[in-house]
């Protein structure tokens, strides 16, 4: 974000040369973020992450609207969609993280011209390219690792945790003629999710990926099932629960709908998988075991004693599941100039395509593209 506001200030052609205003928030999510300071200085090793991480439950995630805008409770969510609907900006930029695999980004709306871009970025940059996204598994390409998000639909919460499917702070500002831009960059990153090829053999991959992810569902649900009796004289223990809660109730269904041998008949059959999106699948489902292992692992250190015995035992899941991502994925640090630098050019060639749409359509008299021209950036 700094990056970005140094760039505007020092040149003109972003500002006064754009007639835009750059709207910079620091951070969406203040609580979330001080709950992740364990691991924010470093040392930037997998075990010292996931053992830190925390993100929060679904319901109190301040980008979703799942009882929709008017129904938004949390204070920072609030207060987001009043500055939305007073800029009625051209183009908003979500800047994310992700812990392990590729960079990409997903539109509310098309930015011919991105994909090009992004691929120029990424590859002078050493950042690598997610061609099969998870998060937009079931989302309409715009170009290599360019997806667009769909409008919002009614869901369960499992689907809406998964699929992105509820309303959110993305679509909201699209009745002003807002394109959202999300923009992931990797913190580890996998050459394997730039491999757009077919894969040798697709279902014995997804076999393997969700025979793993029952299997370490069920070790995960058993340590939670010892832990919990112990946490009812922890205050704070209910905000690191309900993430638990949540990887916990999604991931049966989710290998279930990945495995070829039970899936066929889902409401919502996979879409063609190249071998990039075998390898986020894989990504994914590890990802899921190791938060909510790396949760799990905090609750226990915050009850200040191990009652049930279980500190040992997710000490060596983690362990073993972090050496999974460095030597069976070959996860790579990519430092952290780095992934700032690669957000900060792909928001910036966000900005530029945006702006010339928008000029295009103001001189064309489509309405809704006449408001403020202003550019919200949110931090997860």
């Amino acid at each position: 974000m700094l990056r970005l506001a140094e760039r505007a200030l020092a040149d003109p052609r972003l500002t006064e040369g754009a007639d835009a205003t750059w709207n910079l928030l620091l951070c969406l999510d203040p609580d979330g973020l001080r709950r992740n300071e364990g691991w924010l200085t470093g040392p930037y090793a997998l075990g010292q992450y996931f053992r830190n991480f925390f993100r929060p439950g679904f319901l109190e995630q301040p980008e979703w609207l799942p009882d929709g805008a008017a129904g938004a409770t949390l204070p920072e969510t609030r207060a987001l969609l009043d500055v939305q609907d007073e800029l009625r900006p051209f183009l908003q930029c979500s800047l994310h993280g992700v812990d392990v695999g590729g960079g990409f980004v997903e539109l509310t709306d098309d930015l011919p011209g991105l994909g090009r871009r992004l691929a120029h970025i990424a590859a002078r940059l050493g950042i690598p390219r997610e061609l099969g996204a998870y998060d937009a598994l079931y989302w309409p390409g715009l170009g290599p690792a360019v997806y667009r998000i769909p409008p919002p639909r009614r869901a369960g919460l499992a689907a809406a945790i998964t699929e992105a499917a509820v309303e959110s702070t993305w679509f909201h500002p699209h009745r002003h003629g807002t394109v959202t831009a999300v923009v992931e960059a990797p913190m580890w990153g996998v050459a394997a999710v730039t491999d757009g090829s077919p894969p040798a053999d697709r279902d014995a991959v997804l076999r393997a990926v969700s025979r793993t992810l029952r299997h370490d569902t069920g070790l995960l649900r058993h340590l939670l099932a010892r832990i919990r009796p112990h946490l009812a004289a922890d205050p704070d223990a209910a905000r690191l629960l309900a993430p638990v809660d949540d990887y916990i109730l999604v991931c049966p269904g989710l290998a279930d709908a990945w495995d070829p041998d039970t899936g066929d008949g889902a409401a919502r059959p996979l879409p063609p998988l190249s071998t990039a999106h075998l390898a986020a699948l894989r990504i994914s489902g590890r990802r899921l075991a190791l938060r909510t292992a790396g949760l799990l692992h905090q609750l226990v250190r915050a009850a200040g004693h191990d009652p049930a015995g279980a500190l040992p035992e997710l000490d060596r899941l983690i362990d073993e599941w972090c050496a999974d991502y460095r030597d069976g994925c070959g996860a790579r640090w990519i430092p952290v100039a780095r992934q700032a630098e690669y957000q900060a050019r792909v928001v910036l060639a966000a900005f530029e395509l945006a702006r010339r749409n928008t000029s295009a359509r103001s001189r064309s008299g489509e309405p809704g593209w006449e408001s403020g021209a202003a550019v919200p950036l949110q931090r997860e």
